[in-house]
Formats: structure tokens, C-alpha cells, sequence
């Protein structure tokens, strides 16, 4: 962990610095968080730059931030050249199982204004991988500063962000086929 502290020193990225003060147990929102560490990817609009391999940590001198850091030795596990437009928030949320009345993690699902539905993870995702295959795009969720927020002090949920291949205005076709691989590749657990 030293290494990534380290290197995060040396380049500090504000993006990659998410604030906990708004959740009453630090160490429940780090670990709901390293939970996606695998899974989903994080984007930072500040360098325009999307970390496909990251540790999430929680400094013991910096308590209420959570620390992003890439690792600086899998450069090629980091795309560069990702505009913010291409990034769009979306009202899919992830929560632990309690919120939903389960175990494990679910999805909330929107339907329209009023109507949402929760379901497990993986079937959610499932759900939308489907719902969206017709469509340029597909769904690719990736994760951002200001996602993680907490439900009534306590519990962390994570709203996804939705990376958008077609308006990669500063990246070239292949790299940008290759995010989406990648997005895909690494969802490959929930959707299996």
C-alpha cells in the first residue's frame, strides 16, 4: 500500500479523493467500495482518464476521504483521452442487500419518475446488458467521484455513471472498442 500511497502523492488527482464526512462509519463506505474494485471501473473528468486497475484505501491520517489509486505500474490498464461528455450520470443505484430487504447486493432500477423496481446485482445488470444490446452504446456503468453516498448516515450506495463509446470525441475507434471490452470484461462476474 505504500507504493500506491506514494504514487498518489506525486500526482494528485482530486477526482480520486472521495469525501466520507457525510457517512457515520468510514470504514463500512471503503469496504462497500472495494467490493466494485474488480468489477467496475473509475473515472476521473479532472485528467479525463478511466482506471480499470485500482486500490481503494482509507488513510489512516486522511480518515473521512477515501483514496483512489491507480496502479502506477499497469499504465496500460488506464485509458487516457476520455472526455467528459462521454461519461453521463444515470439513476441506477447499487445497495447492500439490507436496504432491499435481501442479502448480498442490488440494483434499483428506475421505470420512470415514480416507479422503480430493486433487484440482486447480477440480474439487474443482466437485465440492462440486455435492455441496451440493440442499442450503439450498450451499458457500460463505470463509477465517479460523488457516487458513493450514504442512506441515512449509515449505509453506502453507489449511483453508476454510463460510459457513451459514440461520444468519445478524443479517442480513436480501437481505444475506444477496447474501453467497452474492457467495461464488459470486467462486469464478467455479475453477468456469467
Amino acid at each position: 500500500m505504500a507504493i500506491f500511497d506514494q504514487a498518489f502523492n506525486q500526482n494528485q488527482d482530486p477526482n480520486l479523493v472521495w469525501d466520507l464526512e457525510e457517512f457515520e462509519n468510514h470504514k463500512r463506505a471503503a469496504s462497500f467500495v472495494r467490493q466494485f474494485q474488480d468489477t467496475l471501473c473509475v473515472y476521473s473528468g479532472g485528467v479525463e482518464q478511466l482506471y480499470t486497475n485500482y486500490d481503494v484505501s482509507l488513510p489512516q491520517d486522511l480518515e473521512k476521504n477515501l483514496i483512489i489509486l491507480p496502479n502506477p505500474y499497469a499504465f496500460h490498464d488506464t485509458f487516457n483521452r476520455v472526455n467528459p461528455e462521454a461519461v453521463r450520470p444515470t439513476k441506477f443505484v447499487i445497495m447492500p442487500g439490507e436496504l432491499a430487504g435481501g442479502k448480498g447486493l442490488h440494483i434499483r432500477i428506475p421505470f420512470n419518475n415514480r416507479k422503480a423496481r430493486t433487484v440482486p446485482l447480477a440480474s439487474g445488470l443482466r437485465a440492462l446488458m440486455r435492455a441496451y444490446e440493440n442499442e450503439e452504446d450498450y451499458f457500460l456503468p463505470v463509477i465517479a467521484k460523488g457516487d458513493l453516498r450514504a442512506f441515512r448516515r449509515d449505509l453506502p450506495v453507489l449511483h453508476l455513471h454510463r460510459l457513451l463509446p459514440s461520444q468519445l470525441t478524443n479517442a480513436s475507434p480501437f481505444d475506444a472498442n477496447d474501453m467497452r471490452k474492457t467495461i464488459l470484461y470486467r462486469l464478467t462476474p455479475y453477468l456469467a
